[in-house]
């Protein structure tokens, strides 16, 4: 008899489990309270109610301000100290003003880009555990007061450990609630792959650890969309990647919040928010002339922070490379009853998903855990099969 692996390989398809990721994961999909399914279908989604119909968002453009791993506790506090003055400034509340909303509206969604708390150098691994700080911790837990204090939800990158990965460190988007809990963790989905020269990254993401991470926490994790209610949101550092962005409006996500520290472009985000027909923050730092190794700019540009509609047009832009908040108000309640997702022939184009074949296949971190950039490059080429 001939096996459905024997089928995939004659096909030249190397992994079943790549192909039984749809079934696998529409078996063990979870449904919202009005039974709707985590992935669309016709037109539905897993959402839960919305508390009002219009929701302010601010999208904050801080510098890099790097912790030193010789003096962890001064700087950590440094930079979250800086973070949480600008949250203030974001809700019009600063303590120069006594701590009281003088300026503007309450804002209910406040986004940072990828490190606002740690920074960013070529950190080994061993470094990299030091900068990294645990979820919940100290640190979120800081972040979690200004979101008790305002009502609001608070999104932000960092490098998190978790217990049960030891010596891996987590490139994580957290999304902290109005109750000062964290309501979502939603790992970067990979690392792009060719882009640095002979270097690669070290922070772990889903696609590094592929089946340890669907064994212990399902396939609808990979994807993650945080079901809140001022919208679903999903967060992403993952740059350049318009699929990605594709399958998360799929999954039902409303609002896509994408940081790259260091290389995002509003651009982008205009596109994705054309593209996928979801509202669209792209958070970019500011000009950060205190972050040792790199000049100034470290990918800084006018404009560069922006939060956009469903049909690709800005709402609102930073001025300048300078630190900045862009803020606008979204239709959330309107969008939701008004949604037409775009629709994909997916008759067509599955045969092509399911043969097409990357040179770099999953898993590469659970063979081998690299300790600095430049392992991490040589792993690429040597699983890419280049010299």
């Amino acid at each position: 008899m001939v096996s459905r692996r024997d089928v995939l390989a004659g096909a030249g398809i190397a992994s079943v489990s790549a192909l039984t990721a749809a079934s696998a994961f529409a078996a063990q999909s979870p449904k919202a309270a009005g039974g709707e399914p985590a992935v669309m279908k016709r037109g539905e989604y897993a959402k839960v109610p919305l508390r009002q119909d219009a929701i302010n968002v601010s999208a904050i453009q801080s510098r890099l301000l790097s912790v030193d791993v010789k003096n962890r506790a001064a700087t950590m506090k440094r930079s979250l100290d800086h973070v949480v003055k600008l949250i203030d400034y974001a809700q019009g509340s600063g303590e120069e003003w006594g701590g009281q909303r003088l300026w503007g509206a309450k804002q209910d969604l406040i986004c940072l880009h990828e490190f606002p708390i740690q920074g960013f150098q070529p950190w080994n691994r061993a470094e990299l555990n030091q900068i990294a700080f645990d979820l919940p911790g100290p640190e979120s837990e800081v972040i979690g007061e200004r979101a008790k204090r305002y009502g609001c939800y608070i999104a932000f990158g960092c490098y998190a450990r978790d217990k049960d990965w030891p010596n891996h460190v987590i490139n994580m988007s957290v999304i902290v609630g109005p109750d000062g809990n964290i309501v979502s963790k939603q790992w970067k989905a990979r690392n792009i792959l060719g882009s640095f020269g002979g270097i690669g990254l070290i922070g772990t993401t889903v696609y590094d650890v592929l089946d340890r991470y669907v064994e212990m926490y399902g396939w609808d994790a990979t994807l993650p969309i945080a079901r809140t209610d001022i919208g679903n949101i999903a967060m992403t550092a993952v740059g350049m990647e318009p699929m990605l962005y594709q399958a998360l409006a799929l999954k039902g996500a409303e609002i896509m919040i994408l940081t790259v520290t260091g290389a995002s472009n509003a651009e982008t985000a205009i596109q994705s928010a054309r593209m996928t027909r979801t509202y669209t923050i792209g958070v970019s730092n500011s000009v950060s002339p205190d972050n040792p190794g790199f000049v100034e700019s470290v990918g800084a540009r006018d404009e560069g922070t922006v939060i956009v509609d469903p049909r690709g047009v800005p709402l609102a832009k930073t001025t300048s490379h300078h630190e900045d908040i862009a803020t606008a108000r979204v239709p959330i309640a309107d969008f939701r009853n008004t949604r037409a997702p775009a629709e994909f022939p997916m008759a067509l184009l599955l045969p092509v998903f399911q043969q097409y074949q990357p040179s770099f296949q999953p898993n590469a971190f659970l063979e081998q855990l690299p300790n600095n950039y430049q392992e991490a490059g040589a792993l690429a080429k040597q699983r890419m099969g280049r010299k």
